[in-house]
């Protein structure tokens, strides 16, 4: 059992536990995933440009961004005797660069899997966002005031 699994466990009891929600959400943003990506598009990219794209994943009619908190949850979700290819990308910076109307699916295949939805996500995007502006402007503050 992972601290995700641990968190979202804890959640699930006590799903309407303010205390519960916060502790899971801030190992989430704090914690770094595996994304499977299908490759990157190069073209003469310089390193730093390419372009990566990830699997995508439908169901129900919806997008699914697979995420993974240990490789080899990815690997075996995967399976398929091929090359794993993979970025691995902070929970938080996911929050800023998900577009609505993309879901997340997070561990699938394990007892511990969790569907995120466009506007927990995008709750999610307007929490980091608060604090990457709040950390800007104390930081503003103790540099220059």
């Amino acid at each position: 059992m992972t601290p995700i699994d641990e968190a979202l466990a804890k959640l699930r009891e006590n799903a309407h536990d303010p205390k519960k929600q916060s502790q899971f959400y801030d190992l989430f943003l704090n914690s770094t995933f595996f994304i499977p990506i299908l490759g990157d598009h190069q073209d003469g990219a310089p390193e730093g440009q390419r372009e990566i794209i990830p699997v995508i994943t439908q169901a129900n009619g919806n997008d699914y961004l697979m995420l993974f908190d240990t490789m080899e949850r990815m690997v075996a979700w995967i399976a398929d005797g091929g090359e794993k290819r993979f970025v691995e990308v902070p929970g938080h910076m996911l929050t800023l660069t998900t577009t609505p109307p993309l879901h997340w699916a997070l561990n699938v295949g394990t007892e511990y899997t969790k569907e995120f939805l466009p506007n927990e996500i995008d709750w999610l995007r307007e929490a980091v966002e608060k604090c990457n502006a709040q950390a800007a402007a104390e930081a503003s503050e103790n540099c220059c005031g």
